[in-house]
């Protein structure tokens, strides 16, 4: 149940923050525009179920499990951005974001 649920929020939290970016860069300069199209409250109710979901993890995990596991969020997001955003990701965030996993590994291992 707690990888379900970290899993959960990585994915409503990648998605979230996908949405914020691409509707904000979208309606530069007209923020009128921003709820026009839904996408903006989709990134909302996206983040809200993260939210409460990270309450249900605390509610099952040390804190010093669900902090670090959410972390994943990192490694989501950069890739996120570089694929569907089409931003230029460098060799500093590349290595930013596999050490992220690599202590998300680490928090992972049984018994710990």
């Amino acid at each position: 149940m707690k990888w379900l649920l970290v899993a959960i929020i990585v994915a409503a939290t990648t998605a979230s923050d996908f949405l914020q970016s691409r509707e904000l860069k979208r309606s530069i300069g007209d923020w009128s525009s921003l709820w026009r199209s839904g996408w903006l409250a989709v990134a909302v109710a996206c983040l809200a179920v993260s939210f409460f979901a990270f309450l249900k993890l605390l509610s099952m995990e040390d804190l010093s499990f669900a902090a670090p596991a959410t972390a994943a969020t990192y490694v989501t997001e950069t890739v996120v951005a570089r694929a569907a955003l089409k931003e230029r990701v460098g060799g500093r965030r590349w290595a930013g974001a596999l050490l992220v996993a690599a202590g998300v590994a680490l928090v992972a291992r049984p018994g710990t």
